[in-house]
């Protein structure tokens, strides 16, 4: 029963890789059943007004409309439609008054998708329009009030400081303090300060938001693409007021998330509808109308230091305005989350910090692969370099002589430890030949070459459980609610089963999340699968392996060589029965004090650095991406394959925030909501030169030495460029995105003939 060659740290093919290729998958966006109806929403057209009327009779006289209907409607069902993680403040159709362009606003349901679509813009709406505020800093100080109440969700734990901030457009502030700043300001060397900003932009799943909502005798059954299963079930059931098992939520793969899918999306007006139509209602998005649903959150971030004249970093300032949009979702856990390592990874003895997550009338802004961290690397690398440069001091020996080393204190005071940042660092330097000449390139034709280097806090405290159920045959299933939505979790949760338990991955199936089936898990987001629900998995399965060695003894047989079946058919005398073994994890967690100071602020840390190199055209201020190396701190890979495709994977998504994706925006009205205009990274966007590595190391509180990947590439991408770009013609830029037309700008600025400002 013991497996002749270890299964975890093999590149094991994807259990779903046939499936998938040849399209036999499932997917939400995929699914009918009879009777079902299509639904279509008609949406707001300003970014802030009070509702004074919704005129749907047109919309209800249309032939093979079924229904129509609004918020007042939905109270039929649900007396307070409300939900969010973080806070009850979306209503699930506007309510009393709209807060952003694009808001749904009323809903058409029809058995033709075309029909509730064409009814759909027959409705119109009436509304005083007020006062709006657009932008994170201005949101501050606004007389433009998103919302007069807010009610706190209380979910989660680390959020149940969350109150009720009336009269601001602040959801949440976090606040840390370390040391004496104002003193090590004074004591300073040199004091240096930059402001940074970065754009709002798109998770863009190809497969768009989807829930099948079917109606029972008050039961519900939902077929979502939502990374958060059993949180869905939660909300929903809370908003009906049923127990939790009056709720089904069943997962099929999902064709991207990203953070996007998070907690509760399409859910609610699915439900909603689907209880109010007594039929089974569809509601799927159109690729247009995901700009409406959740964002990234822009931000603008002031850094200040204090240097010794050697590059020691002695005091650090932060100021991080997150751009929430009109409702929380999960921004108040990344306000803090995040917020808490604004500093860098770097050992500062006298750290200030202020975090604000920040209501504003643009959509919703939640998490996004990197969970805020991507927004702040890039301020604090580009900051770091901007210094280095300033002192004259290689940008890598900087690095060197700041960064946070084993056993020593993060800005929270939390010990740094199996975080191989000098280890990620080093490998960087030399995958880079840092240390050698580095041809610079022509006149108008400038190379530079650039580092930075993040590292992120895992979201805790959270749950997992999984089940491991070994059958008579000795085959086994899994159950799990780890969502696999490409990242291959399927296969690396059956190579921790197979690992322990013995039983080939080919004969291990991962059961799908399925709420009245598989266990409860907080979610499939931050990175955090491979940890957590990876120790859920290992006790699951190291339960099931003891059970199965008890039952072998209590039959005389011996555990470790007999093979699974013989073992069955001794105890029942025919091929029967069957092991199930239960795990679950909780990883420990201190909740900060007045200072934002704990002990034990996270599980585990991941890192990531990427070197890049540009040519730029001194001429046009055209630049490309000539070389990208990103390194990481994966702790032992579960399956090395699966980790180099996630690197790739969060690269290139960074990437494309990085040079083209914005969401620009017209009196809050996005104007660039299609793929012809909101540009994505395509393959020819992609450097020739991209290299990948995790680094040999091991997370020592991880399952098999294991910590999670997804996001790890992303960290140091935006500012490796920015910072390469300096290198090559002596310009820096602060706002994202990277663009021609900014180093033009920049470049002309620099040499003392500025261009007209648009």
């Amino acid at each position: 029963m013991i497996p002749s060659s270890a299964a975890v740290g093999r590149s094991i093919p994807r259990l779903e890789a046939h499936a998938k290729v040849t399209g036999r998958a499932e997917y939400v966006h995929n699914l009918s059943v009879p009777g079902m109806l299509m639904a279509k929403v008609f949406r707001s057209t300003v970014a802030h007004g009070r509702i004074r009327s919704i005129d749907v009779s047109a919309a209800r006289a249309m032939p093979g409309v079924f229904a129509v209907y609004t918020c007042e409607d939905i109270r039929r069902v649900i007396a307070e439609p409300y939900y969010g993680p973080a806070f009850h403040d979306q209503p699930i159709l506007a309510l009393d008054k709209v807060r952003y362009a694009g808001e749904p606003v009323a809903v058409v349901l029809a058995s033709d998708p075309h029909v509730a679509e064409a009814a759909a813009q027959l409705i119109t709406a009436d509304y005083d329009e007020l006062p709006a505020v657009y932008d994170e800093i201005e949101a501050m100080t606004s007389k433009a009030v998103v919302h007069e109440v807010l009610k706190p969700a209380g979910t989660f734990a680390d959020l149940k400081h969350l109150k009720n901030k009336s009269g601001t457009n602040i959801a949440l502030d976090f606040h840390l303090r370390r040391g004496d700043v104002d003193q090590a300001f004074a004591e300073a060397d040199h004091v240096f300060e930059h402001t940074f900003r970065t754009q709002q932009v798109l998770h863009l799943p190809l497969e768009p938001f989807a829930t099948v909502a079917i109606p029972g005798d008050d039961t519900l059954l939902l077929h979502s693409s939502t990374q958060s299963p059993s949180f869905v079930r939660i909300e929903i059931a809370r908003l009906f007021g049923w127990p939790e098992n009056k709720v089904r939520v069943k997962v099929p793969y999902l064709g991207g998330g990203f953070g996007a899918k998070v907690y509760i999306k399409s859910e609610a007006l699915a439900a909603a509808c689907a209880m109010l139509a007594r039929r089974p209602v569809k509601f799927a998005l159109t690729m247009e109308e995901q700009f409406y649903m959740i964002t990234k959150h822009a931000t603008t971030l002031r850094i200040k230091s204090g240097v010794t004249k050697e590059g020691r970093i002695t005091a650090r300032e932060c100021e991080v305005w997150w751009n929430g949009g009109a409702y929380a979702d999960i921004g108040p856990r990344v306000t803090q989350k995040s917020g808490f390592t604004a500093a860098g990874p770097y050992e500062i003895d006298h750290v200030r910090i202020d975090s604000y997550a920040l209501y504003t009338n643009l959509p919703a802004a939640g998490a996004l692969r990197g969970f805020g961290i991507p927004q702040l690397v890039w301020a604090y690398e580009s900051h770091t370099d901007m210094i280095a440069r300033e002192l004259k001091i290689d940008p890598l020996a900087i690095r060197r002589k700041n960064l946070l080393r084993e056993g020593r204190p993060q800005a929270t005071g939390t010990l740094m430890h199996d975080a191989e940042l000098d280890l990620v660092l080093e490998r960087l330097a030399t995958r880079m030949q840092w240390e050698k000449p580095f041809d610079h390139g022509s006149e108008t034709k400038r190379r530079g070459r650039g580092i930075a280097i993040g590292f992120k806090a895992s979201i805790s405290p959270t749950t997992s459980m999984a089940i491991v159920n070994i059958n008579a045959d000795g085959s086994c299933n899994l159950y799990s609610s780890t969502v696999d939505m490409g990242q291959g979790s399927d296969t690396a949760m059956a190579q921790m089963v197979s690992e322990v338990t013995g039983i080939a991955v080919e004969k291990i199936t991962v059961v799908h999340p399925d709420t009245d089936v598989t266990p409860y898990d907080m979610a499939t987001l931050g990175s955090r699968s491979t940890f957590h629900m990876g120790h859920a998995v290992k006790n699951a399965a190291e339960d099931a392996r003891d059970k199965l060695f008890a039952l072998a003894r209590e039959v005389g047989l011996s555990a470790e060589t007999t093979p699974i079946p013989d073992v069955f058919k001794k105890k029942y005398g025919m091929q029967a029965g069957n092991i199930v073994g239960v795990g679950s994890f909780i990883p420990s967690y201190q909740s900060p004090d007045v200072n934002g100071q704990t002990e034990n602020a996270t599980p585990f840390w991941m890192i990531g650095a990427t070197g890049a190199e540009v040519e730029v055209d001194t001429e046009t201020g055209e630049f490309k991406v000539t070389r990208l190396v990103n390194l990481v701190d994966v702790g032992k890979a579960i399956n090395p394959a699966i980790v180099e495709t996630q690197i790739s994977g969060a690269t290139i998504m960074q990437l494309g925030f990085t040079l083209t994706e914005c969401m620009n925006f017209d009196a809050g009205q996005v104007t660039n909501a299609s793929l012809a205009d909101y540009k994505i990274p395509g393959m020819r966007d992609v450097p020739l030169a991209m290299e990948n590595e995790a680094v040999d190391a091991k997370q020592k509180n991880g399952p098999f030495g294991a910590k999670g990947v997804g996001e790890s590439g992303t960290f140091g991408v935006s500012p490796a460029i920015a910072n390469a770009i300096d290198d090559a013609v002596g310009v820096r830029l602060t706002s994202l995105p990277l663009t021609a037309e900014a180093v033009y700008r920049a470049l002309r600025a620099k040499a003392g003939m500025p261009l007209a400002a648009d």
